[in-house]
């Protein structure tokens, strides 16, 4: 086999692909990372690279074919029995998949063909030839599910706990809220929780979502069923549920993994825990709350691998970006990032920090809660109970030396008044606030109590944001509008997509999300307009005769490249 003359990072970096920072970067994220995940994983988890492009550098350096669903390279013939030559488990764990056998040769696709230990043991499992090929992690995957079929081991799990367990007077169902309750032993409901099978089923619910891309866990409970929930890409889904008899000591395990009071029945409790998957390491936060059948559970699921995300990756149109990074060099001013609860406000402000992130910059960060840990900076959480507030941790960061300081949300006159003063002090403030658009922004601290001058003076940029589903890219429809709805929205003649659904999208039509954005840059006219205390309205169509693209724009120019859906868009951003 052709061997590399240069480590893959540096492979990269002479394609082009990557910075000689962006290597550096991955190397100290590996250096911390207990599971050690290969170069090129890393790389792309945190978004530096596609895996296509991953893997079309591997080809090209080591000479060998690149193969894939949708170019039609990659085909399984299943005729050729090369599952039984494989064992299914080998094949998954290293992550080879053997397509065709020619006489004495079995072709293989990995994802790593540098691997010769691999390599080696296939050869020495089937007694034949290895021809390698290369392919991203997502074909081999796809591929090893139609080679030896998607065991759906949830649904096989929730059966066979069903299955085993006694029936009659311990069947929760038939018992009312306030028994379950009290009557339920906790040492006897802790130790059903530590059962096998019931350790495997929360193990199963949790890797399900994350495999799903889920960004939160319902589990709850009703009069006659328990349920569970995945919220994927902001929609919520149900999962078939195990017996409602099981409910308990699901949540009694859930609860033991987050720390929590399994006695306590009675009040909301707050925890969390961390999984580790093959290539990742995810935190849960755990909310419980009391209901009248009981406890309900939400996981909100921080897969860390998207803390790295880059502001390039976030959808953001060229110009837009431009301004954003133009602000974020100012050496201090008040930027605000404005939206409604799950419009990725938070994603937005860590991928600031990162772009702002060096050795030479003191960054301090105060958050509710603190929902991802990042490495080279000061984080703190908030403690009212204690006093420890957003206003009071910014006048401690005030004495603390800090360039740039993070404020998770500004939601009263204290909060707003200190992050103004810290950035009239010299130092960039980042913040978020709950507003319809970027314009509203200003007027909202006004009615905060702030006098106008110390607004003007100390804003440099607000940015408003939604999230829009992008549509599935194997099943999404072309078709032509009327041409009043053209005329309306601005759109090309040419035709435009909408959604479909099929197996690839779960029949939904859509897959992941994206941004739209709205960048207001606070100009000098601005500044005089929020002296005046002009509406919103007012201060928003300067904005836009100075260039500004709004929410609406930037959906409808996402529109026209084909990544969502004019309905999509139009469920999300208001229009007149």
């Amino acid at each position: 086999m052709p061997r590399l003359q240069f480590k893959l990072g540096e492979i990269l970096v002479k394609e082009g692909l990557i910075t000689n920072e962006q290597l550096n970067e991955v190397l100290a994220v590996q250096k911390q990372d207990p599971n050690r995940r290969p170069i090129g994983e890393a790389l792309v988890s945190m978004g530096f690279i596609s895996e296509e492009n991953l893997a079309l550098a591997l080809s090209k350096q080591l000479n060998i074919p690149y193969l894939s669903v949708q170019s039609g390279t990659l085909k399984i013939k299943k005729d050729a029995d090369v599952q039984k030559l494989v064992p299914e488990e080998f094949a998954r764990e290293h992550r080879a998949l053997p397509y065709s056998k020619t006489s004495n040769t079995i072709n293989i696709v990995c994802s790593d063909p540098l691997d010769i230990v691999v390599i080696d043991n296939l050869k020495m499992m089937t007694n034949c030839e290895i021809n390698p090929a290369i392919a991203t992690l997502s074909d081999i995957k796809k591929g090893l599910d139609e080679l030896y079929g998607k065991e759906d081991l949830y649904r096989k799990t929730v059966a066979q706990i069903e299955a085993a367990a006694p029936s009659g007077e311990g069947d929760l169902s038939q018992r009312g809220a306030s028994e379950v309750a009290e009557g339920i032993d906790d040492d006897a409901l802790r130790k059903t929780a530590e059962e096998a099978p019931l350790i495997k089923l929360v193990d199963l619910i949790i890797m399900e979502a994350i495999n799903s891309k889920a960004s939160d866990i319902h589990i709850e409970t009703f009069e006659k069923k328990a349920a569970i929930r995945y919220r994927i890409d902001g929609i919520l889904y149900e999962i078939p549920p195990p017996a409602k008899q099981f409910y308990l000591p699901l949540v009694s395990r859930i609860k033991i993994l987050s720390k929590m009071d399994i006695a306590e029945k009675r009040l909301p409790q707050d925890g969390g825990f961390m999984v580790r998957t093959k290539d990742k390491v995810v935190d849960l936060r755990v909310s419980t709350m009391p209901t009248i059948y009981g406890e309900k559970v939400v996981l909100r699921i921080l897969d860390k691998s998207q803390l790295k995300v880059g502001l390039e990756h976030l959808g953001l149109e060229s110009t837009t970006l431009t301004k954003f990074k133009k602000a974020l060099k100012k050496p201090y001013g008040l930027i605000f990032i404005t939206g409604p609860t799950g419009s990725g406000k938070s994603t937005t402000l860590y991928a600031s920090l990162n772009e702002l992130r060096t050795p030479q910059k003191n960054i301090v960060t105060i958050e509710d809660p603190v929902e991802y840990r990042v490495e080279g900076i000061n984080q703190v959480q908030v403690k009212p109970q204690i006093g420890l507030t957003f206003a009071n941790g910014v006048r401690t960061f005030l004495r603390q030396d800090p360039d740039i300081i993070m404020v998770g949300e500004v939601r009263d006159l204290e909060t707003a008044e200190i992050c103004i003063r810290a950035a009239l002090a010299g130092r960039l403030v980042l913040s978020t606030l709950h507003t319809n658009d970027a314009a509203s922004a200003a007027t909202r601290l006004i009615e905060f109590g702030l006098e106008p001058f110390l607004v003007s003076s100390s804003l440099i940029m607000i940015e408003a944001q939604r999230l829009v589903r992008k549509l599935c890219p194997h099943c999404k429809k072309e078709y032509e509008p009327d041409a009043q709805t053209q005329k309306k929205y601005n759109l090309p003649k040419t035709p435009i997509y909408k959604a479909v659904g099929c197996d690839k999208c779960r029949q939904i039509g859509y897959v992941g999300r994206s941004g739209m954005y709205e960048v207001l840059v606070v100009t000098e006219d601005i500044r005089q307009m929020i002296l005046k205390k002009v509406s919103a309205t007012e201060i928003k169509d300067l904005a836009i005769e100075k260039g500004m693209k709004t929410l609406l724009d930037s959906g409808i120019e996402k529109v026209k490249q084909g990544i969502t859906s004019l309905e999509e868009v139009l469920s999300i951003v208001f229009t007149e």
